[in-house]
């Protein structure tokens, strides 16, 4: 598990999503026992994605499917997100509370991605995705409203990008 601070990513993630809800669900597949076991920051639920290894679709599809009948919509959160900061997080979490049926995504470079509000509307749309793909794709066709969210462009999905989070982590805590 990558470390992030005093904790790990995941525990960073868990904090993020705090900042949006109280409730905070995490959906793990690979080293889901691990990663249950060592983080810091206990979520309110644990969703186990079976079909991890089919890309980032099926675990959007667990989580969706685990949550209950009353949910309006959905805050989603990437663990590989670390620089997003408390402040865009609180104007996301603004603008949904104000817009509970309009989906709402940081705006990456004139696209929508994560973090994302998702409506429920939305949810059957999703819940056909395959791959390696987020609701990238529906938020555009829907006319998401976007938020600049500095932060959100950057992600960790490769070792060089990994690096490269570590030393604006190093930067910023000096």
């Amino acid at each position: 598990m990558l470390g992030w601070g005093s904790g790990s990513l995941l525990d960073h993630a868990i904090d993020q999503a705090r900042v949006l809800s109280t409730s905070v669900w995490v959906v793990s597949g690979c080293y889901y026992p691990v990663s249950r076991y060592r983080v810091t920051r206990r979520p309110s639920r644990w969703v186990y994605n079976p079909d991890w290894h089919l890309g980032m679709a099926s675990s959007l599809r667990a989580g969706l499917g685990a949550l209950p009948a009353s949910c309006p919509g959905v805050f989603v959160v990437l663990v590989d997100q670390p620089l997003v900061s408390t402040e865009s997080l609180v104007q996301l979490r603004k603008s949904a509370e104000h817009q509970r049926h309009q989906a709402i995504a940081a705006d990456h470079q004139g696209r929508p991605g994560a973090p994302a509000y998702l409506p429920r509307r939305l949810w059957p749309a999703i819940g056909t995705l395959e791959g390696d793909r987020g609701a990238g794709q529906i938020l555009r066709q829907v006319g998401a409203q976007t938020l600049i969210m500095p932060g959100a462009e950057t992600d960790a999905d490769t070792p060089a990008d990994w690096r490269h989070l570590q030393q604006v982590l190093s930067e910023q805590t000096r």
